[in-house]
């Protein structure tokens, strides 16, 4: 028979290694809880087991009873660009605030053109596989209107992100960036988000019918609001309001699905309008002149007193209420000039 033994030494060696032991494993036991209270990406905690489907409206309120400043009667008159959208996941960003707009959001953003938009977020699709599909809708031919489109989410892809240009502007448009349709277990049935104007940072025109002139260096995409950018030729220039109306409208319902999981028949847009708030607000314009001219030359005969005048013209007629315009004309007495 034989008895296994330590010597003092290699017991402190022991015990060392036991204690270290329990210190590692503490620690990381630590480390696993703290991992385990992280949140979750933001579409990472959806576990719908089933794709979703959604019609998508988009409401057009850009009247000229909400923006009567420099509203764009002709050439083009105020109208909507087709709407582009895409079903991703939280790896992909068609557009996002304070960040630079890609080449093709830039090309859509100041002419329309979706091309080059649509290419990158196939690119991105096949590259790391954010996407999950793309969608669209037709332009509307007038600042108010709808339009509707279909799309699908996957759990994986539950993100929706949407543009429309301004029409016309100098890269105006406006959007959602990752809005999330899918809540735990479950899709949302209905979302409804008031929309308003974004700048694309790409072109510096302040008004509907600049002339493009591009942005060097580029700025990131920026809100809109009724005192950004804070210039009086600026058309969505309003000190007087806190907040701009809103320019648009989009909702998005869930479609139902029949036992055999085919989509129910869904009514037209006609037959939803009523649930859609797709009222107009009227927003007052003041009237606002320009500067008084100079004093014009007397006007008399000699020894008698005259008069002069000065001038001043209307820069914005008033509308929906505002500010009437002040008189244009002024005239007050001198002594006559060039008597002999």
């Amino acid at each position: 028979m034989w008895r296994a033994f330590c010597t003092g030494k290699e017991m402190e060696n022991l015990i060392a290694v036991s204690s270290s032991y329990r210190i590692i494993t503490a620690l990381l036991f630590t480390v696993l809880s703290f991992v385990n209270c992280l949140p979750l990406e933001e579409d990472s905690v959806c576990t719908a087991e089933e794709l979703a489907r959604y019609n998508i409206i988009f409401t057009g309120k850009w009247s000229q009873a909400s923006f009567p400043k420099q509203y764009p009667l002709y050439r083009p008159p105020a109208q909507w660009s087709s709407l582009l959208g895409a079903a991703h996941n939280s790896d992909y960003n068609m557009w996002k605030m304070n960040e630079f707009a890609s080449n093709g959001m830039r090309d859509f953003a100041e002419r329309g053109e979706p091309w080059a938009l649509m290419k990158e977020i196939e690119a991105a699709g096949e590259k790391i596989q954010s996407i999950h599909g793309i969608f669209s809708a037709p332009a509307i031919s007038t600042g108010t209107g709808q339009t509707t489109a279909d799309l699908e989410l996957h759990p994986r892809h539950p993100l929706v992100s949407i543009a429309v240009r301004i029409v016309p502007s100098p890269d105006w448009f406006v959007g959602i960036d990752s809005l999330n349709l899918c809540e735990k277990d479950h899709w949302k049935q209905k979302v409804s988000l008031d929309l308003f104007p974004y700048d694309a940072g790409t072109d510096s025109g302040f008004t509907f019918s600049s002339p493009n002139f591009a942005t060097i260096p580029q700025d990131p995409v920026t809100e809109i609001t009724s005192s950004t950018p804070s210039h009086p030729a600026n058309s969505f220039y309003y000190p007087k309001l806190k907040k701009l109306p809103p320019i648009a409208r989009v909702t998005m319902i869930k479609v139902k699905r029949g036992k055999l999981g085919f989509p129910l028949p869904q009514p037209n847009v006609t037959a939803i309008r009523n649930e859609i708030d797709d009222s107009v607000s009227e927003t007052p314009l003041d009237c606002e002149t320009s500067l008084w001219s100079s004093w014009g030359l007397c006007r008399g005969t000699c020894g008698h007193l005259g008069t002069k005048r000065r001038t001043r013209y209307i820069r914005l007629q008033p509308a929906n209420n505002g500010i009437p315009c002040p008189e244009l004309n002024e005239e007050t007495e001198c002594d006559p000039d060039n008597c002999v």
